[in-house]
């Protein structure tokens, strides 16, 4: 069984900062894609950034070159860094990793229980 497990979310003024952590557990052969979406009131789940397994990342307009992803692959867990933070970044922040179970399944998507950031003075 895998799983995501958050961490660090909170609340922070206008202009702060905050590191979110997303460990995957469990039994499984490889992982691929990890990253975060994020879900605000009254819309739709969005990517915020991800990461490949060899380093890729993309992010949305909205949080580049305030927001950086990042991996440590031995530990299986990957990052979200968040600086410069705005109310309109407050969310429910989940963790979304692509897991190939075994040698021979295709991979499949797995998301943590989110966390929330909320961003106010």
């Amino acid at each position: 069984q895998v799983q995501l497990v958050e961490s660090g979310g909170g609340l922070v003024q206008p202009g702060g900062s905050l590191r979110l952590s997303c460990a995957a557990s469990g039994n499984f052969f490889s992982i691929f894609d990890m990253g975060w979406h994020r879900q605000a009131p009254g819309k739709q789940r969005e990517l915020v950034a991800r990461m490949t397994n060899s380093g890729r990342t993309n992010y949305a307009d909205s949080v580049t070159g305030r927001f950086t992803v990042s991996r440590d692959n031995a530990k299986n867990t990957v990052y979200l860094q968040m600086n410069s933070l705005k109310p309109e970044d407050t969310a429910i922040y989940y963790c979304n990793a692509k897991i190939r179970n075994d040698r021979y399944a295709d991979p499949a998507d797995y998301w943590g229980q989110g966390t929330q950031v909320t961003v106010s003075s």
